[in-house]
């Protein structure tokens, strides 16, 4: 069955609570203080923007150069010159090998050509034992997070979709959907080892401000992460670049 082209991704705001989420769950497993980082996928740099007081050197990459100028932008108002904006080709990221010490990838791999060769690209770039953080879109949720080809269903939040069988979700969906398992499985066959995994507790910034919103975010969708898929937006998973027994003789 044909599968439907991956569209391309709409960044985070900045000052949204997912990318506050993100950044607590980065910063509750890795120390940032003295280390190179790389954003893959950046896109307007609101999550590599979130990442500048904890005394990181950090490297956004995307493809959409309108984004990276934004993210250019605002280290210029800033007088930031611990951030890079980088444009990238789509295949061939522009970053020595073994020069990173952490790379995140946050809802970006469901948008990528090839996601083998995109995390064969990223693995290069880290040093050995570095680390790599990723979130995806999680399949249960109730919401299909990124839309779907469907004329008589034009709105992104088609509800359910996502829980269709993975033949027809991929025929119609506008960008690729995971369920735990897929993630997981998907980075330790790059050589990663998997530390940690959760799922993300949904942001709701898709909703305006209002008193229902305050009430969820105390109840139902309290706190960054659940033991529920249903009330997940996404699957964020800690692995680290394997160590070959050559690299541990030498270490």
């Amino acid at each position: 069955m044909k599968e439907a082209p991956v569209a391309r991704g709409k960044p985070a705001e900045y000052g949204q609570e997912i990318v506050r989420r993100r950044h607590r769950m980065l910063v509750d497993r890795i120390v940032l203080r003295g280390r190179t980082v790389l954003d893959f996928g950046c896109g307007n740099g609101a999550q590599t923007a979130s990442l500048l007081d904890e005394g990181c050197s950090v490297i956004g990459v995307d493809i959409d150069a309108g984004d990276l100028q934004i993210l250019a932008g605002y280290a210029r108002a800033g007088s930031l010159d611990s951030v890079l904006a980088v444009r990238y080709d789509g295949v061939h990221l522009p970053v020595r090998s073994g020069s990173i010490d952490a790379v995140i990838c946050f809802e970006v791999l469901e948008h990528v050509k090839d996601e083998s060769a995109t995390l064969g690209e990223i693995w290069r770039t880290l040093k050995p034992g570095g680390d790599i953080l990723v979130t995806v879109p999680n399949k249960w949720w109730v919401f299909e997070t990124h839309g779907a080809y469907l004329p008589i269903l034009p709105w992104n939040r088609v509800p359910f979709f996502s829980w269709l069988p993975a033949s027809i979700h991929r025929r119609f969906a506008k960008a690729r959907i995971y369920r735990w398992k897929d993630i997981t499985g998907l980075l330790t066959a790059h050589s990663f080892d998997v530390l940690d995994s959760q799922y993300v507790t949904a942001p709701l910034d898709v909703l305006g401000e209002s008193g229902f919103k305050q009430f969820l975010q105390r109840t139902l969708f309290r706190g960054d992460t659940t033991r529920w898929g249903i009330g997940a937006t996404a699957v964020f998973v800690h692995g680290r670049k394997r160590i070959t027994d050559r690299e541990a003789g030498h270490a």
